[in-house]
């Protein structure tokens, strides 16, 4: 009885080598002359992209979340560093609209200096009055520029207060709403006479003992009188801005707002009772 090979043997290896490299040199040679392989090709090509593209998914991936995160990294970058670029552009904006003012109230004050004699002091606030309760300033000039007691200063737009203590190299004064401190004062639009005494912590004057029938309105002008011999004549003090008057008193209750303060720069002028420069009178031909 014939037994059959319990492994079935095909042609050998170097055989199946041999047909395979001839088969392969044939369809290249055919299709290098006769391009009859191109559409097996795109077919070929066109079943494998799908393959292709499920073997590059997890590069392709990799790649675009790397991306992301790069370009999310980039952009939180930029992002601190525009903001980082706006507020330094707006402190530089805030200091130059700050020194424009500054300039502008020194301006200001130059032009009320130009109105009083040579021995008026420009001064510089360095810090406010140690006492809680009183209203005092100190400034960077004292005796040896030339600071008196009892001279006036003023800002740019009127009375602040009155020199009161005077040291070699700084100087205290004493504002117009300290509760202490009195202004000989007068009405600008009807030349009447009174006292402003300051009210201390409210930053606001009183005129006090004036009638209660005394021709005064709500935002009359105040103007120092000069009487006293310490403040210059004619430079402004404040505006009345409330009335109060009861037939039971015999005195109305007056209040004003000074019209300067120190509350807004930091330079101010210490000036004698001197009166103004007057400006010198045309000279007219005579015929």
């Amino acid at each position: 009885m014939d037994h059959e090979p319990f492994f079935k043997r095909g042609p050998s290896p170097l055989a199946r080598l041999a047909f395979f490299g001839l088969l392969s040199i044939i369809l290249m040679a055919v299709d290098a002359r006769f391009n009859q392989l191109e559409p097996l090709r795109q077919g070929v090509g066109l079943a494998l992209h799908p393959l292709q593209q499920i073997a590059n998914s997890p590069l392709a991936l990799s790649r675009r979340a790397s991306d992301f995160f790069v370009t999310q990294s980039q952009l939180a970058g930029e992002n601190d560093r525009l903001k980082q670029q706006q507020l330094m552009t707006a402190v530089q904006v805030q200091r130059n609209q700050a020194l424009q003012a500054e300039n502008t109230y020194l301006r200001r004050l130059l032009a009320s200096r130009e109105k009083f004699d040579d021995s008026a002091i420009a001064v510089e606030i360095m810090s406010d009055g140690r006492d809680p309760f009183s209203r005092k300033i100190i400034v960077d000039k004292g005796s040896s520029s030339h600071v008196l007691p009892g001279q006036a200063v003023i800002d740019d737009i009127g009375l602040v207060g009155q020199v009161t203590r005077v040291q070699v190299l700084s100087s205290e004064i004493t504002l117009i709403t300290d509760k202490g401190q009195a202004v000989p004062v007068e009405v600008l639009r009807n030349g009447l006479h009174a006292i402003a005494f300051g009210h201390g912590q409210d930053n606001t004057l009183e005129l006090a003992f004036m009638a209660t029938n005394t021709d005064i309105q709500n935002g009359d002008k105040l103007v120092t009188s000069g009487i006293d011999g310490t403040y210059p004549r004619g430079v402004p003090v404040a505006v009345v801005t409330q009335i109060e008057r009861n037939a039971g008193y015999p005195f109305a209750k007056i209040t004003c707002t000074p019209s300067a303060g120190v509350d807004r720069y930091r330079n101010l002028l210490v000036v004698s009772a001197t009166p103004p420069k007057a400006k010198p009178a045309a000279s007219k031909e005579h015929q």
